[in-house]
């Protein structure tokens, strides 16, 4: 695949956890990173790095599946500690609501991660 993006990209634009919530440096962070989920064509929800979750019934708790041998680019493999650890570094414009949604990012076994939300939403 091939992109072709008309812009000064900023440094911020390659980092997850500092980008603006404009929409111009995610077309970069889909390009360069995963999630947990991704929207796709097929599903608005998509499995990608997360191979499957479940919602609770009152809508709070989310666990995710992790996906097993996906590693990074050192070779380290990729765990729920990784995901709790980029949820609490997240310092980008959307912050905020963020933290006021989402209470904690907990490691169940080390393949799963449960997020606890302050309220049911649209947050994941």
């Amino acid at each position: 695949m091939t992109w072709a993006v008309h812009v000064q990209m900023a440094p911020s634009w390659f980092d997850p956890g500092k980008t603006p919530s404009i929409v111009t440096p995610f077309m970069i962070m889909y390009a360069f990173h995963d999630a947990l989920v991704q929207p796709r064509p097929e599903h608005p929800m998509a499995p990608s790095l997360a191979t499957a979750w479940h919602e609770s019934p009152d809508g709070l708790t989310y666990d995710f599946m992790l996906r097993r041998g996906v590693t990074f680019h050192n070779g380290d493999p990729l765990t729920a500690e990784d995901v709790k650890f980029s949820f609490e570094r997240y310092r980008g414009t959307g912050v905020l609501e963020l933290k006021q949604q989402v209470r904690v990012v907990e490691i169940v076994p080390p393949t799963t991660s449960a997020s606890t939300c302050t309220s049911p939403g649209p947050i994941f």
